[in-house]
């Protein structure tokens, strides 16, 4: 594998994961399907640069640069920048704000500095205060599966606004990444069917190769470079 990748939980609640990753060489990887939003620094060549990205549907093939650095600050369900609906960044549509300097960038009038993996954290918090990210309970209860006094109808409305893809999808996403993660640790494919609720094999080759990229074989020898992707929950 050429791409290192650290990552550290958050202290704040609309915030999955902090990571940092480094290419060893160029190559490419398998950029799976992931129901998140995200704010990554990239640096490479004397350049930073900040990316806002949204939720991806599908597996694509990402070429990587050599001696490349990433921060990314994935965001929980929920959690995104209004000014930036998920749905207009669904699938790699993705929005580079331009510098100020360089070491900070422009967001909603304002220069910002770059975060680092240490102060991630606050620099989150302070886009909280402002406005610039917002929380939609709605989809954090959705997601928990405690919505009450809420119509199916809003709830979808909510998640759609929210997360940029239905409720549907992101079942979808998160139980072909937990299964991703099963096979990787060695279980068998029978087990992951079963582990994952899938109805069979054929169903789980399927989305796997559609949302990852690879079959469960192909997974479980590990192949090929897949991008950041953190040990989930099953499903309830």
């Amino acid at each position: 594998m050429f791409l290192v990748i650290e990552e550290r939980l958050s202290e704040l609640p609309c915030v999955e994961r902090v990571w940092t990753a480094h290419s060893l060489r160029a190559d490419e990887f398998l950029s799976v399907a992931a129901a998140n939003c995200e704010l990554v620094v990239s640096r490479y060549r004397d350049q930073t640069f900040l990316t806002i990205r949204g939720p991806e549907t599908r597996m694509t093939t990402v070429d990587c640069p050599a001696e490349g650095e990433w921060l990314g600050v994935r965001f929980k369900l929920g959690a995104f920048l209004p000014q930036f609906p998920p749905t207009s960044l669904k699938d790699r549509r993705d929005v580079t704000l331009p510098d100020a300097s360089t070491r900070s960038f422009w967001l909603n009038g304002s220069a910002w500095e770059y975060p680092t993996f240490e102060n991630a954290d606050t620099f989150v918090a302070r886009l909280l205060k402002k406005g610039i990210v917002v929380r939609d309970r709605t989809v954090e209860a959705a997601v928990r599966r405690e919505l009450q006094g809420v119509s199916l109808r809003s709830a979808q409305r909510h998640f759609l606004r929210a997360a940029g893809i239905t409720h549907a999808a992101f079942r979808a996403i998160e139980r072909a990444r937990y299964a991703t993660n099963l096979l990787r640790e060695g279980a068998s494919i029978a087990d992951v069917v079963h582990l994952a609720g899938y109805s069979d094999q054929p169903h789980l080759t399927r989305s796997l190769k559609y949302l990852i990229g690879q079959t469960p074989a192909e997974i479980a020898r590990v192949t090929r470079q897949l991008s950041f992707l953190y040990k989930t929950a099953p499903l309830p």
